[in-house]
């Protein structure tokens, strides 16, 4: 298959493109490099089944392909409050641009949505009927809603051109190439610890998150992309083994024998208080869950981070 991968210079996209290579597809791969790196992207160095394409994924393209995978967005928090109207672009004229490409190819679209599509959520877990608690004014709504509005161009494509497309919700994942300065509470803690530096939680540390190691989501993406099966549905991927972001500290703090202190921070406005999916649908269209032990994630990430 000959497959664009937009944001794949990205932590998610970087990986993925390197799955797709190894199973002996073509890959083109875009992104302007707003969050991204070439870096990334090392291992695929002149590998005559990649390209890349240095490009803002809100622009037109014409390129014949089989399939489209749509990761291009700024993803962290402190990416897309420091790139609000970016993250708006590449989630409505982007999701536009990739959706036109995969339209006039009549090629698959599969589109990274995310669990802030939720919110902060009422409901426990979150399964994909769910519509969600957001604000559409908060500080988190240039990301929330943009990401909103890409599953309903994305709905009105398929609904409208008979288009094939799947939606993913990705849940937090984490693992090696995640950025520095990303901002996240995995990198954050590990940092921090490796520094010994104290280990910022914000509020009391009883939000909720799941984790789920990157090569765990590859997987699912992988899986999505090529399953009929998934054709038309909106699917959860991540971890629902929630846990709490104190929890998280102290793991990480004992992992790495880290003396650190643990402080607390006010809770950022909107600031999801629980985050765990539904991943019914993932196991029964997909065959998927995550089979990496966060202990075992977590110490490749640190490694990472260590080099």
């Amino acid at each position: 298959m000959k497959i664009l991968v937009t944001g794949g210079a990205g932590f998610i996209g970087s990986h993925l493109c390197e799955r797709l290579v190894a199973e002996g597809h073509a890959v083109w791969c875009l992104d302007n490099l707003c969050t991204g790196s070439t870096e990334n992207l090392e291992g695929l160095k002149g590998n005559p089944l990649f390209d890349f394409i240095l490009a803002d994924v809100a622009d037109p393209l014409t390129l014949e392909v089989d399939a489209v995978a749509h990761l291009a967005s700024p993803a962290s928090p402190v990416d897309y409050h420091r790139m609000p109207v970016e993250t708006m672009m590449a989630n409505s004229m982007g999701t536009y641009q990739a959706l036109e490409v995969a339209r006039k190819n009549g090629a698959r679209f599969l589109l990274a949505s995310t669990s802030e599509v939720y919110g902060d959520p009422l409901k426990v877990p979150q399964d994909e009927e769910y519509t969600g608690n957001v604000n559409p004014v908060g500080p988190r709504a240039c990301y929330d809603e943009s990401k909103r509005f890409a599953e309903a161009l994305t709905s009105t494509y398929r609904r409208l051109y008979g288009l094939e497309t799947v939606i993913l919700r990705i849940f937090n994942t984490y693992g090696p190439r995640m950025r520095r300065e990303d901002g996240r509470v995995i990198p954050n803690f590990i940092q921090q610890a490796l520094a010994g530096e104290p280990l910022t939680v914000y509020g009391d540390g009883s939000q909720t998150r799941s984790f789920c190691y990157v090569d765990d989501l590859v997987e699912g993406i992988c899986l999505a992309l090529h399953s009929e099966r998934a054709a038309g549905e909106v699917i959860n991927l991540g971890s629902d083994r929630e846990m709490t972001v104190l929890d998280l500290a102290h793991r990480i703090k004992e992992m790495l024998g880290s003396d650190s202190e643990i402080v607390f921070l006010p809770l950022p406005q909107d600031d999801p208080r629980r985050r765990k999916p539904d991943l019914a649908r993932a196991r029964e269209l997909l065959g998927w869950e995550p089979t990496t032990a966060l202990e075992e994630g977590l110490r490749l990430t640190a490694e990472w981070f260590r080099r």
